[in-house]
Protein backbone atom coordinates (compact mmCIF):
# COMPACT_ATOMS: atom_id res chain seq x y z
CA UNK A 1 0.00 0.00 0.00
CA UNK A 2 1.70 3.40 -1.29
CA UNK A 3 0.45 6.78 -0.53
CA UNK A 4 -2.41 6.51 -3.67
CA UNK A 5 -5.55 8.29 -3.05
CA UNK A 6 -7.99 6.34 -4.82
CA UNK A 7 -11.31 7.75 -2.80
CA UNK A 8 -11.07 10.57 -1.27
CA UNK A 9 -14.06 13.09 0.55
CA UNK A 10 -13.75 16.35 1.63
CA UNK A 11 -16.42 17.72 3.80
CA UNK A 12 -18.90 15.59 3.14
CA UNK A 13 -22.20 16.13 4.09
CA UNK A 14 -25.47 13.98 3.80
CA UNK A 15 -28.06 15.67 5.78
CA UNK A 16 -31.79 14.09 5.74
CA UNK A 17 -34.65 16.42 6.19
CA UNK A 18 -36.82 16.12 9.56
CA UNK A 19 -40.60 17.45 8.44
CA UNK A 20 -43.55 18.02 11.23
CA UNK A 21 -46.03 16.01 11.03
CA UNK A 22 -49.87 17.28 9.22
CA UNK A 23 -50.72 18.37 5.89
CA UNK A 24 -48.18 21.51 5.22
CA UNK A 25 -45.31 18.80 6.12
CA UNK A 26 -42.45 22.17 6.57
CA UNK A 27 -38.89 21.36 6.86
CA UNK A 28 -38.36 21.87 10.74
CA UNK A 29 -34.76 20.71 11.00
CA UNK A 30 -32.26 18.07 9.48
CA UNK A 31 -30.82 14.85 10.62
CA UNK A 32 -27.21 15.17 10.39
CA UNK A 33 -26.00 11.71 9.53
CA UNK A 34 -22.46 12.93 8.13
CA UNK A 35 -21.26 15.92 8.80
CA UNK A 36 -18.00 17.47 7.65
CA UNK A 37 -15.89 14.13 6.81
CA UNK A 38 -12.67 14.45 5.40
CA UNK A 39 -11.23 10.91 4.49
CA UNK A 40 -8.51 9.62 2.29
CA UNK A 41 -8.74 5.87 1.20
CA UNK A 42 -5.71 4.51 -0.48
CA UNK A 43 -5.62 2.33 -3.55
CA UNK A 44 -4.82 -1.17 -2.38
CA UNK A 45 -5.95 -0.54 1.33
CA UNK A 46 -8.37 -2.26 3.41
CA UNK A 47 -9.70 0.91 5.56
CA UNK A 48 -11.78 0.10 8.60
CA UNK A 49 -14.75 2.14 9.53
CA UNK A 50 -15.94 1.76 13.01
CA UNK A 51 -18.34 3.19 15.43
CA UNK A 52 -21.49 2.88 17.49
CA UNK A 53 -24.88 1.96 15.63
CA UNK A 54 -26.22 5.37 14.10
CA UNK A 55 -23.03 7.15 13.68
CA UNK A 56 -23.41 7.66 10.01
CA UNK A 57 -21.31 5.02 8.94
CA UNK A 58 -23.61 3.07 6.92
CA UNK A 59 -24.67 6.61 5.02
CA UNK A 60 -21.03 7.89 4.58
CA UNK A 61 -20.27 4.34 2.69
CA UNK A 62 -23.19 4.77 0.51
CA UNK A 63 -22.16 8.81 -0.33
CA UNK A 64 -18.84 7.49 -1.47
CA UNK A 65 -20.72 5.69 -3.93
CA UNK A 66 -23.66 8.32 -4.58
CA UNK A 67 -26.15 5.46 -3.41
CA UNK A 68 -27.29 8.50 -1.83
CA UNK A 69 -27.02 12.25 -2.50
CA UNK A 70 -24.56 14.16 -0.71
CA UNK A 71 -25.64 17.42 0.59
CA UNK A 72 -22.81 19.17 0.50
CA UNK A 73 -19.02 18.52 0.11
CA UNK A 74 -17.24 16.43 -2.45
CA UNK A 75 -16.20 13.27 -3.25
CA UNK A 76 -12.93 12.50 -5.50
CA UNK A 77 -12.45 8.72 -7.49
CA UNK A 78 -9.69 8.28 -8.86
CA UNK A 79 -8.79 11.69 -9.55
CA UNK A 80 -12.61 12.29 -10.58
CA UNK A 81 -15.14 13.99 -8.74
CA UNK A 82 -18.01 12.23 -8.54
CA UNK A 83 -20.48 14.52 -6.89
CA UNK A 84 -21.63 16.27 -10.19
CA UNK A 85 -21.95 13.00 -12.42
CA UNK A 86 -24.73 12.85 -14.44
CA UNK A 87 -26.98 9.37 -14.23
CA UNK A 88 -25.53 8.22 -17.59
CA UNK A 89 -21.75 9.18 -16.36
CA UNK A 90 -22.55 7.27 -12.85
CA UNK A 91 -22.89 3.74 -15.05
CA UNK A 92 -18.87 3.36 -15.21
CA UNK A 93 -18.62 4.17 -11.40
CA UNK A 94 -20.97 1.72 -10.91
CA UNK A 95 -18.80 -1.40 -12.49
CA UNK A 96 -15.68 -0.01 -10.66
CA UNK A 97 -16.92 0.98 -7.30
CA UNK A 98 -19.32 -1.70 -5.39
CA UNK A 99 -21.51 -2.15 -2.25
CA UNK A 100 -21.67 -5.88 0.04
CA UNK A 101 -24.72 -4.95 1.74
CA UNK A 102 -25.40 -5.96 5.16
CA UNK A 103 -28.50 -8.71 4.89
CA UNK A 104 -27.85 -11.26 2.38
CA UNK A 105 -31.41 -12.35 2.64
CA UNK A 106 -32.31 -8.74 1.13
CA UNK A 107 -29.80 -8.16 -0.95
CA UNK A 108 -30.75 -11.08 -3.54
CA UNK A 109 -33.96 -11.25 -5.70
CA UNK A 110 -35.69 -14.47 -4.67
CA UNK A 111 -37.03 -14.47 -8.13
CA UNK A 112 -33.84 -14.96 -9.76
CA UNK A 113 -31.43 -18.33 -9.81
CA UNK A 114 -27.77 -17.23 -8.35
CA UNK A 115 -26.22 -17.41 -12.06
CA UNK A 116 -28.60 -15.01 -12.98
CA UNK A 117 -27.91 -12.68 -9.97
CA UNK A 118 -23.88 -13.40 -10.70
CA UNK A 119 -24.64 -12.58 -14.01
CA UNK A 120 -26.14 -9.55 -14.07
CA UNK A 121 -23.43 -7.14 -13.88
CA UNK A 122 -22.30 -8.82 -16.50
CA UNK A 123 -24.68 -8.02 -18.79
CA UNK A 124 -25.36 -4.47 -17.62
CA UNK A 125 -22.05 -3.30 -17.86
CA UNK A 126 -21.77 -5.29 -21.56
CA UNK A 127 -18.97 -7.88 -20.09
CA UNK A 128 -18.19 -11.58 -21.55
CA UNK A 129 -20.95 -11.06 -24.05
CA UNK A 130 -22.96 -14.25 -24.98
CA UNK A 131 -24.93 -17.18 -22.93
CA UNK A 132 -21.99 -18.67 -23.06
CA UNK A 133 -19.49 -16.63 -22.48
CA UNK A 134 -21.63 -15.65 -19.15
CA UNK A 135 -22.04 -18.94 -17.45
CA UNK A 136 -18.25 -19.69 -17.82
CA UNK A 137 -17.58 -16.32 -16.05
CA UNK A 138 -20.27 -17.14 -13.72
CA UNK A 139 -18.33 -20.30 -12.63
CA UNK A 140 -15.46 -18.37 -12.15
CA UNK A 141 -16.64 -16.06 -9.59
CA UNK A 142 -18.62 -18.92 -7.70
CA UNK A 143 -15.34 -20.68 -7.01
CA UNK A 144 -13.46 -17.87 -6.38
CA UNK A 145 -15.99 -16.81 -3.39
CA UNK A 146 -15.97 -20.80 -2.67
CA UNK A 147 -19.07 -22.15 -4.21
CA UNK A 148 -19.39 -24.80 -6.33
CA UNK A 149 -20.55 -23.59 -9.37
CA UNK A 150 -23.24 -26.29 -9.76
CA UNK A 151 -24.93 -24.20 -7.77
CA UNK A 152 -25.96 -21.72 -10.32
CA UNK A 153 -28.80 -23.11 -10.88
CA UNK A 154 -30.43 -22.73 -7.46
CA UNK A 155 -32.57 -20.06 -5.64
CA UNK A 156 -31.45 -17.72 -2.55
CA UNK A 157 -33.68 -19.35 -0.41
CA UNK A 158 -31.88 -22.91 -0.83
CA UNK A 159 -28.46 -21.16 0.73
CA UNK A 160 -27.54 -20.55 4.08
CA UNK A 161 -26.89 -17.08 5.39
CA UNK A 162 -23.09 -17.38 5.03
CA UNK A 163 -23.72 -18.64 1.15
CA UNK A 164 -25.63 -16.46 0.32
CA UNK A 165 -23.12 -13.20 1.25
CA UNK A 166 -21.00 -15.35 -0.69
CA UNK A 167 -23.27 -14.98 -3.63
CA UNK A 168 -23.53 -11.53 -3.09
CA UNK A 169 -19.65 -10.61 -3.07
CA UNK A 170 -19.59 -13.14 -6.26
CA UNK A 171 -21.98 -10.29 -7.27
CA UNK A 172 -19.87 -7.37 -6.74
CA UNK A 173 -16.55 -9.02 -8.41
CA UNK A 174 -18.09 -9.31 -11.52
CA UNK A 175 -17.48 -6.03 -12.90
CA UNK A 176 -13.76 -6.27 -11.85
CA UNK A 177 -14.15 -3.30 -9.30
CA UNK A 178 -11.61 -1.35 -8.00
CA UNK A 179 -13.04 -0.38 -4.97
CA UNK A 180 -15.47 -2.40 -2.54
CA UNK A 181 -17.87 -1.03 0.38
CA UNK A 182 -18.23 -4.02 2.56
CA UNK A 183 -21.57 -2.77 4.84
CA UNK A 184 -21.79 -4.30 8.09
CA UNK A 185 -20.99 -7.33 5.48
CA UNK A 186 -21.04 -9.83 8.46
CA UNK A 187 -23.59 -8.36 11.30
CA UNK A 188 -26.12 -10.97 10.44
CA UNK A 189 -24.11 -14.19 10.21
CA UNK A 190 -23.14 -17.11 12.92
CA UNK A 191 -20.04 -16.19 14.53
CA UNK A 192 -17.74 -18.96 12.79
CA UNK A 193 -19.37 -17.60 9.41
CA UNK A 194 -18.60 -14.46 10.16
CA UNK A 195 -14.55 -15.80 9.88
CA UNK A 196 -14.94 -17.85 6.96
CA UNK A 197 -16.19 -14.52 5.48
CA UNK A 198 -13.81 -12.44 6.91
CA UNK A 199 -11.07 -14.71 5.77
CA UNK A 200 -12.61 -14.76 2.17
CA UNK A 201 -13.03 -10.95 1.94
CA UNK A 202 -9.22 -11.16 3.28
CA UNK A 203 -7.97 -13.34 0.39
CA UNK A 204 -9.79 -11.60 -2.53
CA UNK A 205 -7.88 -8.25 -1.10
CA UNK A 206 -4.95 -9.54 -1.19
CA UNK A 207 -5.02 -11.62 -4.61
CA UNK A 208 -7.27 -8.91 -6.45
CA UNK A 209 -5.11 -5.60 -5.09
CA UNK A 210 -9.11 -4.67 -4.10
CA UNK A 211 -9.19 -1.27 -2.18
CA UNK A 212 -12.20 -2.00 0.45
CA UNK A 213 -13.99 0.32 3.41
CA UNK A 214 -14.92 -2.14 5.75
CA UNK A 215 -17.76 -0.72 8.08
CA UNK A 216 -19.03 -2.64 10.91
CA UNK A 217 -19.51 -1.79 14.74
CA UNK A 218 -17.20 -4.76 15.58
CA UNK A 219 -13.92 -3.10 16.09
CA UNK A 220 -12.41 -6.67 16.57
CA UNK A 221 -13.17 -7.95 13.19
CA UNK A 222 -12.13 -4.85 11.78
CA UNK A 223 -8.74 -5.00 13.83
CA UNK A 224 -8.38 -8.44 12.24
CA UNK A 225 -8.94 -7.20 8.42
CA UNK A 226 -7.96 -3.84 8.32
CA UNK A 227 -4.34 -1.95 6.96
CA UNK A 228 -6.34 1.38 8.85
CA UNK A 229 -9.00 2.14 10.82
CA UNK A 230 -11.00 5.05 10.70
CA UNK A 231 -13.66 5.93 14.09
CA UNK A 232 -16.57 7.77 13.41
CA UNK A 233 -19.01 9.15 15.98
CA UNK A 234 -21.88 11.11 15.45
CA UNK A 235 -21.56 12.06 11.73
CA UNK A 236 -17.46 12.38 12.13
CA UNK A 237 -14.58 10.71 11.72
CA UNK A 238 -12.60 11.54 15.13
CA UNK A 239 -9.25 9.20 14.69
CA UNK A 240 -7.60 7.17 11.92
CA UNK A 241 -4.57 5.54 12.62
CA UNK A 242 -3.00 2.20 11.36
CA UNK A 243 -4.76 -0.54 12.96
CA UNK A 244 -1.79 -1.27 15.22
CA UNK A 245 -1.69 1.87 16.49
CA UNK A 246 -4.54 2.48 16.85
CA UNK A 247 -4.88 -0.59 18.81
CA UNK A 248 -1.50 0.25 20.70
CA UNK A 249 -2.23 3.71 21.67
CA UNK A 250 -5.70 5.22 20.70
CA UNK A 251 -5.55 8.78 20.95
CA UNK A 252 -9.36 9.88 21.44
CA UNK A 253 -11.28 9.21 24.53
CA UNK A 254 -14.35 7.41 22.62
CA UNK A 255 -11.83 4.84 20.87
CA UNK A 256 -10.67 4.39 23.95
CA UNK A 257 -13.76 3.55 25.24
CA UNK A 258 -14.47 1.77 22.24
CA UNK A 259 -11.10 -0.79 22.80
CA UNK A 260 -11.88 -1.07 26.78
CA UNK A 261 -15.23 -3.09 25.53
CA UNK A 262 -13.75 -5.29 23.15
CA UNK A 263 -12.88 -8.50 24.75
CA UNK A 264 -9.42 -10.62 25.07
CA UNK A 265 -9.11 -13.79 25.13
CA UNK A 266 -7.03 -14.08 28.45
CA UNK A 267 -8.87 -14.13 31.62
CA UNK A 268 -5.76 -12.96 33.90
CA UNK A 269 -5.23 -9.88 31.38
CA UNK A 270 -9.47 -9.46 31.00
CA UNK A 271 -9.34 -9.03 34.78
CA UNK A 272 -6.49 -6.69 35.44
CA UNK A 273 -7.63 -3.94 32.07
CA UNK A 274 -9.67 -1.07 33.07
CA UNK A 275 -12.95 -0.50 31.60
CA UNK A 276 -14.08 2.76 30.41
CA UNK A 277 -18.06 3.36 30.73
CA UNK A 278 -19.37 6.02 28.89
CA UNK A 279 -22.21 7.92 30.65
CA UNK A 280 -25.57 8.77 28.79
CA UNK A 281 -26.69 8.29 25.16
CA UNK A 282 -25.41 9.23 22.19
CA UNK A 283 -27.15 12.75 21.52
CA UNK A 284 -29.72 12.63 18.78
CA UNK A 285 -28.21 13.39 15.15
CA UNK A 286 -31.00 16.38 14.18
CA UNK A 287 -29.55 18.08 17.40
CA UNK A 288 -25.37 17.76 17.45
CA UNK A 289 -24.44 19.29 21.23
CA UNK A 290 -22.36 22.48 19.83
CA UNK A 291 -18.45 22.04 19.96
CA UNK A 292 -16.97 18.31 20.40
CA UNK A 293 -19.85 16.80 19.55
CA UNK A 294 -18.60 13.92 22.32
CA UNK A 295 -17.72 16.42 25.09
CA UNK A 296 -21.27 15.59 26.90
CA UNK A 297 -20.69 11.56 27.51
CA UNK A 298 -16.54 12.44 27.33
CA UNK A 299 -14.60 11.78 31.15
CA UNK A 300 -12.04 13.94 29.70
CA UNK A 301 -13.86 17.15 28.97
CA UNK A 302 -12.49 20.65 29.66
CA UNK A 303 -13.75 24.49 28.49
CA UNK A 304 -13.02 24.51 24.78
CA UNK A 305 -14.93 21.37 24.25
CA UNK A 306 -18.07 23.01 25.18
CA UNK A 307 -17.65 25.60 22.58
CA UNK A 308 -14.70 24.83 19.84
CA UNK A 309 -15.49 22.02 17.03
CA UNK A 310 -11.87 20.22 17.37
CA UNK A 311 -10.38 19.36 13.62
CA UNK A 312 -8.40 16.28 12.87
CA UNK A 313 -4.53 16.70 13.43
CA UNK A 314 -2.01 15.14 13.41
CA UNK A 315 -0.95 13.07 16.71
CA UNK A 316 2.21 10.94 16.09
CA UNK A 317 5.65 11.80 14.74
CA UNK A 318 4.75 10.77 11.04
CA UNK A 319 1.51 12.27 10.81
CA UNK A 320 -0.38 9.27 10.14
CA UNK A 321 -1.97 9.01 13.55
CA UNK A 322 -4.85 12.12 13.59
CA UNK A 323 -7.53 12.54 15.80
CA UNK A 324 -10.09 15.40 16.59
CA UNK A 325 -9.72 15.97 20.50
CA UNK A 326 -8.47 19.52 22.39
CA UNK A 327 -6.41 17.21 24.51
CA UNK A 328 -3.99 17.67 22.06
CA UNK A 329 -3.84 21.18 21.29
CA UNK A 330 -6.42 23.49 20.10
CA UNK A 331 -7.18 23.51 16.63
CA UNK A 332 -11.07 24.41 15.51
CA UNK A 333 -12.66 22.68 12.49
CA UNK A 334 -13.08 24.56 9.49
CA UNK A 335 -16.65 26.10 9.20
Amino acid sequence: MGNDVLVRARDLQVHFPVRSKGLRRRTTGAVRAVDGVDLDVFRGETLGLVGESGCGKSTLGNALLRLVEPTGGSVEFDGTDVTGLSQRDLRALRRRAVMVFQDPYASLDPRMTVGQTVAEPLQVHGLHRGAAARAVRVAELLELVGLDPAVASRYPHEFSGGQRQRVGIARALAGEPDFVVCDEAIASLDVSVQAQVLNLLRSLQRTLGLTLLFVSHDLAAVRHLSDRIAVMYLGRVVEVASAADLAADPQHPYTQALLSAVPVPSPAQERRRERIVLSGDVPSAAKVPSGCRFRTRCPQAFEPCATVDPALQPVGAAGAHVAACHLHGLVPAAD
